[in-house]
């Protein structure tokens, strides 16, 4: 079902890429509460998640109903410039050049579970870096979910390299 659910645009954003589009996911109502339903079933109690991040932007969306499912707080992890209180940053590098993202200094208290939410997983970049981030702030990242895996890039195993669960709901091999 969700697999269906996920419009594929291609060339987008150049010639040769399948773009995966979750809009379509999130506009259909049984779609959009059969991922929450699936990316929250592993991590209710005991599994003691005391916040879920998100990374901007789609993990946003799906982060802020994982938390909600959960009973727990949410962390957004931004694009650097973006939170107004005291941040913590790090750079990760991007197919060409380098980006930042960035959390609140404050965002979690030593020793707080996480779980890390986003809708896809590709190279691994962006989740790696908001890994190493929440970490560093003393965040104990206790897994990854992802709605997406295009398992050719490479990214969840990247993250299960580093010894971190990762849960996917849809793999799309090929990219």
């Amino acid at each position: 079902m969700l697999e269906h659910s996920i419009r594929t645009i291609p060339d987008h954003p150049k010639p040769g890429i399948l773009f995966r589009d979750i809009t379509t996911l999130l506009g259909d109502p049984a779609a959009f509460s059969a991922a929450v339903d699936a990316l929250v079933a592993p991590y209710t109690a005991p599994a003691g998640v005391a916040k879920v991040a998100g990374i901007e932007a789609r993990g946003f969306i799906l982060g802020g109903a994982v938390a909600h499912r959960l009973g727990v707080g949410f962390v957004p992890v931004r694009k650097k410039g973006k939170l107004p209180h005291e941040t913590v940053r790090i750079s990760y590098a991007l197919e060409y050049g380098t980006d930042e993202i960035e959390v609140h200094r404050d965002a979690v208290t030593r020793g707080e579970r996480v779980l890390l939410v986003d809708d896809l997983i590709a190279t691994g970049g962006t989740a790696v870096a908001a890994v190493d981030l929440l970490r560093s702030i003393g965040a104990e990242v206790v897994a990854a979910a992802f709605v997406i895996d295009l398992p050719d890039l490479g990214g969840a195993a990247r993250l299960r390299a580093m010894g971190l669960p990762v849960q996917t709901l849809v793999a799309f091999p090929g990219h």
